[in-house]
């Protein structure tokens, strides 16, 4: 991520603050990529994020941030190009052991503080992932608005870690202001609750669970373990709830050939009635400067075969 220091506005030397930038970066992709399920199977991969950042510092060390993203995609499988954003603003604060986040931000699920619910993806846009076949609640960061604030806050003291997070949405309801007159009033639509906890082990594996409570889901668990052993990474992953008829279970790995190529491969099973085994083979090659080439072919939940080929880099 590269950092743009605006000396008259971007840095800031005020009392009471030690140290204020703005940040840039962000990430593009661009390739081919093939979906038997869809009319077009075969379109045109492309988009681009911009994430800007302004970070702040007191000279207590509170660290304060705030972002929002930028993005340009192609449209479905349609040949149409649109872009989004800037969207909702997410925040945090940080001291010490201890981060909160508000605003367009991830929950506990989706942030992976404590489990890798997405593991290894396969192809250069991850059209295959470790929750293929898991129907868990994870809303995260994006280019777009919101019609809810999540609050999240996460603790880490040495190899230990817990994570609790909140979001409420909200809906109008028809309320009776006087005889004859009538109004609408917000009221709670859909309340979710996560607490997430993590345990590092000394080889350097790390053990985590997820708990949600959602009104419109119901109660959802997962359990995961992820780490590496030589060449090998890998993730396991389990879970169940309210919104799924059978346990889901998945695996992924990614095989360092060199320093610069490496193997993936991922199975995901159960979750939902009916729901096929998904599966996927890939492969990533760094071309050097941030960018690399990639690919892949799978099978998703629904028996649909999918594959991409292109080149991703960052920036």
């Amino acid at each position: 991520m590269k950092k743009i220091l605006f000396a008259s506005t971007a840095l800031v030397a005020t009392a009471g603050v030690a140290a204020a930038e703005i940040t840039i970066g962000g990430s593009a992709r661009f390739g081919l990529a093939y979906d038997e399920s869809q009319a077009d199977e075969t379109r045109i991969e492309q988009r681009m994020r911009v994430n800007i950042t302004g970070i702040a510092e007191t000279d207590a060390g509170v660290k304060l941030e705030a972002r929002f993203r930028l993005e340009a995609n192609e449209d479905s499988h349609a040949n149409d190009i649109s872009g989004r954003g800037p969207g909702a603003a997410g925040f945090a604060v940080s001291y010490g052991g201890l981060r909160v986040d508000v605003g367009n931000v991830s929950n506990v699920l989706d942030s992976g503080d404590q489990v890798d619910y997405y593991g290894y993806g396969i192809g250069f846009t991850s059209f295959l992932e470790a929750n293929s076949n898991f129907n868990g609640p994870a809303t995260g960061f994006g280019a777009d608005s919101k019609d809810f604030t999540t609050i999240k806050a996460r603790y880490t003291v040495g190899d230990f870690s817990a994570s609790v997070s909140y979001k409420e949405t909200r809906a109008q309801a028809a309320v009776a202001v006087s005889p004859g007159v009538g109004g609408s009033l917000a009221v709670a639509a859909d309340e979710e609750w996560q607490l997430g906890l993590g345990y590092t082990l000394a080889n350097g594996m790390a053990i985590g669970a997820v708990y949600s409570d959602t009104d419109s889901a119901g109660d959802y668990w997962v359990l995961g373990l992820n780490g590496t052993a030589g060449a090998v990474g890998y993730t396991v992953m389990v879970g169940d709830g309210d919104n799924q008829q059978d346990v889901s279970v998945s695996a992924s790995i990614n095989y360092e050939v060199s320093s610069a190529t490496s193997i993936r491969a991922l199975v995901a099973d159960g979750g939902v009635t009916g729901a096929d085994t998904a599966y996927g083979l890939g492969f990533r090659h760094g071309l050097g400067g941030g960018v690399t080439l990639a690919g892949g072919v799978g099978s998703d939940s629904s028996g649909n075969t999918l594959a991409d080929l292109g080149v991703s880099f960052s920036f």
